[in-house]
């Protein structure tokens, strides 16, 4: 992974300065001899390649020098600036030298993306945590996002189920209830009926002379059994302290309260709910 940033970096810098000696040779050369022209060429590239050494040894020891890196690009940029100058002399290739001029700069600019990337750089160990982390986010996420689909479909269904239901309760109910409707129409009309009521008449005993009895419609609704009154004498509560507790004991293990009041009532003795819960209360103290 190194090599996919350094090399073009490198390779960029080795073009450049090439470019870079080339053009001062050409252009000084036809001015101060050429070995002073060649000694300015490799000046400029010498001093461009040990600031870039510099720079990158620094950032192998994690340090960062402001001085220096403003010393790289201001070699960077004289280089650019030589090729410039040199196109814009150079009235044959003008074109074909400025087409070049930028690559001083670009090949800086390749070695501060390599720098950033070595910054920025995780070793393999954690890059594979950093994968496992994001594959286990992404089946969690999954996960979830189908237990939600399930339970979505599970509470449609459950929804639909009993919307059905109700409906059949619902028209259950009110075909039942147009019945007895009509059912009661039909009792109405023959309770007001005359010939009904003569004929009910002849067939009921009159409980008072003279007085015909009318015929009521029976009640519809729930009906809740009403309990016989008392005909013994109402026990005391010292009496019926004693038969709760005769009652009670009769078996071992003692008899619940339900099964006393069983045996009491059935036994033929009678008292209110209220006198015999208080009794039990008072004898199982």
């Amino acid at each position: 992974m190194k090599a996919k940033t350094v090399l073009p970096a490198v390779a960029m810098t080795a073009v450049s300065m090439v470019l870079t000696l080339a053009v001062v040779v050409m252009w000084l050369g036809t001015a101060v001899p050429w070995p002073v022209a060649l000694g300015v060429g490799l000046g400029i590239d010498g001093g461009w390649l040990a600031t870039l050494a510099y720079e990158r040894r620094l950032a192998a020891q994690g340090d960062l020098n402001r001085v220096v890196t403003g010393v790289g690009w201001f070699f960077g940029l004289v280089a650019a600036g030589v090729l410039v100058a040199h196109a814009l002399t150079d009235e044959e290739s003008a074109g074909a030298w400025l087409a070049v001029a930028w690559l001083p700069i670009a090949a800086k600019a390749l070695w501060l993306v390599h720098g950033l990337w070595e910054r920025t750089a995780l070793t393999p160990f954690a890059l594979d945590a950093i994968r496992g982390i994001q594959q286990e986010a992404r089946d969690e996420a999954a996960v979830a996002r189908a237990r939600l689909r399930a339970e979505a479909v599970t509470e449609e269904t459950r929804l639909t189920a009993v919307t059905a239901a109700g409906a059949r309760v619902a028209r259950v109910q009110a075909k039942t209830a147009e019945t007895l409707a009509g059912a009661w129409s039909m009792l109405e009309t023959a309770r007001q009926g005359e010939d009904t009521g003569r004929a009910l008449t002849s067939v009921t005993s009159r409980v008072t002379p003279g007085v015909t009895p009318r015929w009521e419609l029976p009640v519809w609704g729930p009906m809740e059994p009403v309990a016989a009154l008392e005909t013994a004498p109402a026990l005391t509560d010292e009496a019926l302290d004693v038969l709760v507790d005769e009652i009670r004991l009769s078996q071992t293990p003692a008899l619940s309260y339900r099964e006393m009041a069983a045996r009491f009532r059935a036994a033929g003795h009678s008292a209110s709910e209220v006198r015999l819960r208080a009794a039990w209360k008072r004898v199982a103290a």
